[in-house]
């Protein structure tokens, strides 16, 4: 039991990555199609473990059975079944509670399910990551580190559905959100440490100094820069809520100081991105995530472009959202593969 415990646990830290990276790009989708409150409330959808596809599931009508907790429309209210009854040939209030968390109380099928998916995959991350911790007790006696660092995601997986929630009931407030993606990133930075423990030994052994240094400024420096970016992200969310949707081409118009420097610190990193990618490829380092992550930094930066210039194409914010997160998680990785040829050419 010990080794089969053992030999998942590589396969689950991988999977459980994959899986928070998937709900990346799943809220990144949620947040480009306004479907943040396509559920309402948490951990349920409407009240509902699968939730309705048509309105109609959500209208008051006699002769219906509800359970407890499942929700309708009526007005301009969200009204939760107190108990389990089947309705009568009258509305009656005493069956109903007001929901009170907010007052939002809209259905729209598509918004819903996009938002549903999301949290499925959150689940499903949630269910991985448990299942790595209860892998790791295997390495208790050999490495007890790998034990804790499982645990510690558990409960961070579980404080990260709690923002999710918050974020819900604040109806989607520009704070939670970012904080929501902030810990969405520790948590994907948590388990490439897990990967990449699991997989030490097979790091490319060549070690440059000089270029471990660069990284070790470039990676605080991205990660600046991705805080700035969700700043401006949250003057966008005000902008498009004072404007409009319809509106995209004023949303820029009168950016704060924080947008320009947003904007050119990015040739800085670019800069520093290429002067790192050509002593890999000068010294022959095979540290070939050194170029993806060059590959990446180009993408965001013309997404960012196109947000700038074309008025916000459809799903460039989605896209610059996820590559960040992407290039975050690289450069991380790289930094681990840095420092784990450094100690092998110390005890070599």
């Amino acid at each position: 039991m010990k080794k089969w415990m053992q030999s998942k646990y590589r396969l689950l830290a991988t999977t459980s990555v994959v899986l928070v990276y998937l709900v990346i790009v799943a809220g990144a989708v949620v947040r480009m199609t306004g479907s943040g409150m396509g559920c309402p409330d948490w951990p349920k959808c409407f009240g509902y473990l699968i939730p309705p596809t048509e309105e109609a599931t959500l209208r008051w009508a006699p002769g219906r059975a509800f359970e407890k907790g499942q929700v309708i429309i009526r007005g301009e209210q969200l009204l939760l079944a107190r108990e389990d009854f089947t309705t009568g040939t009258a509305f009656s209030e005493e069956n109903w509670s007001v929901y009170t968390r907010h007052d939002y109380a809209e259905f729209n099928a598509v918004h819903t399910w996009i938002e549903y998916l999301n949290r499925l995959l959150g689940a499903l991350a949630g269910l991985a990551m448990f299942l790595l911790a209860l892998a790791s007790i295997g390495w208790w006696k050999e490495k007890r580190y790998r034990v804790v660092l499982a645990w510690i995601g558990v409960v961070a997986i579980g404080f990260q559905a709690w923002l999710g929630a918050t974020v819900v009931y604040s109806v989607l407030e520009p704070v939670k959100i970012t904080l929501h993606m902030f810990m969405a990133l520790l948590i994907a930075g948590l388990l490439l440490w897990m990967v990449y423990d699991a997989r030490r030994g097979s790091e490319p052994r060549a070690y440059d100094p000089r270029l471990t240094r660069l990284w070790w400024v470039l990676f605080p420096l991205s990660f600046l820069q991705i805080l700035m970016g969700t700043q401006v992200r949250q003057f966008i969310d005000h902008q498009a809520e004072a404007l409009g949707m319809e509106a995209k081409a004023l949303w820029l118009q009168e950016a704060n100081a924080l947008f320009y420097v947003h904007r050119s610190f990015s040739i800085i990193l670019l800069l520093l991105h290429l002067w790192a990618a050509y002593r890999v490829s000068s010294l022959g380092l095979g540290l070939k995530k050194v170029y993806v992550t060059l590959w990446v930094l180009l993408g965001i930066i013309a997404s960012g472009t196109a947000m700038n210039y074309l008025g916000f194409p459809w799903g460039s914010q989605a896209l610059h959202l996820v590559l960040a997160s992407i290039l975050f998680g690289l450069q991380w990785y790289v930094l681990l593969e840095m420092q784990g040829a450094r100690r092998t050419r110390i005890s070599s």
